[in-house]
């Protein structure tokens, strides 16, 4: 497949996330007059038409119909009402690829709602795919070409970094660890912002030393062949300050927490999966 293949690609559901991505793909280059969007109500709709001169519907049938790629980018709880809708207005389903990015619904319920013939890709992106920064989980069915997942990659590298997932239930783990980490570093951040303004900073200095410390601290990650634990060590001379600090943390089994935090988020992902 060429890097640069095009096939004319509708997402139905125009949010925040649906939003990022093919706001990513435009500014990549992506022809815009190849991305398409619908959404129940126009003002989103006349957003994404002003901004990046798409072309836009409130009918999700005309844009399943005209598009190659369907994006599904609606509510897990909606996706039953739309993909019925679909199948029974959009009689060749089975030649389109189509693309899920709600959390939760397993391939076994698509098929369901759409057919066992159509090919399926599941994808959950996280919330930094808004600037650029994501993670996108991906897991194909059976049915999808080598082509297929080429230009799956491709799409969502707009807005970040792929990983191509080999079992369905990786990607409840994913969602676990890339998909809720963002929350647990902001809750970490806010920690921190919290204990300096306790100790005299105001809040607007407390946020940006933390959140340009988290930022240098990530690049610094992503440049370095380091582990992370070699690279926490370089920081932490012996018997100083950021020892004592880490102390603090090492005692209250930080790394225990972590474990115990992304467990659950699974396990309510599983749980999910069962309710729509």
């Amino acid at each position: 497949m060429s890097a640069k293949e095009v096939r004319t690609i509708g997402f139905i559901g125009a949010g925040n996330m649906p939003q990022s991505i093919l706001g990513g793909m435009i500014k990549g280059g992506y022809p815009a007059k190849h991305v398409l969007a619908s959404n129940p109500s126009r003002p989103k709709l006349d957003l994404l038409e002003e901004k990046y001169g798409i072309y836009t519907s409130q009918d999700n049938h005309e844009i399943a119909r005209k598009a190659d790629v369907i994006v599904l980018s609606v509510k897990p709880q909606l996706m039953r009402e739309v993909c019925e809708d679909l199948a029974a207005h959009v009689p060749d389903l089975d030649k389109k690829l189509i693309v899920s990015i709600a959390a939760g619904l397993r391939f076994a319920r698509y098929y369901e709602f759409l057919g066992d013939d159509i090919t399926l890709i599941r994808c959950m992106p996280n919330t930094p795919s808004l600037v650029g920064a994501g993670v996108s989980g991906l897991v194909a069915d059976g049915k999808a070409t080598t082509a297929d997942k080429d230009f799956v990659t491709q799409v969502f590298d707009y807005v970040g970094l792929t990983i191509w997932l080999d079992e369905e239930d990786a990607i409840d783990v994913l969602g676990a660890v890339a998909g809720s980490g963002p929350a647990y570093f902001f809750e970490f951040m806010h920690g921190l912002q919290r204990a300096a303004e306790e100790l005299g900073f105001d809040a607007e200095q407390a946020r940006a030393m933390v959140q340009q410390t988290a930022l240098g601290a990530a690049k610094m990650a992503c440049e370095s062949d380091l582990s992370l634990i070699e690279l926490r060590k370089q920081v932490t001379s012996k018997g100083g300050s950021t020892a004592k600090g880490i102390e603090v943390y090492q005692n209250a089994e930080l790394t225990d927490i972590s474990k115990r935090a992304v467990e659950a988020a699974v396990a309510r992902n599983q749980e999910m999966a069962k309710l729509f």
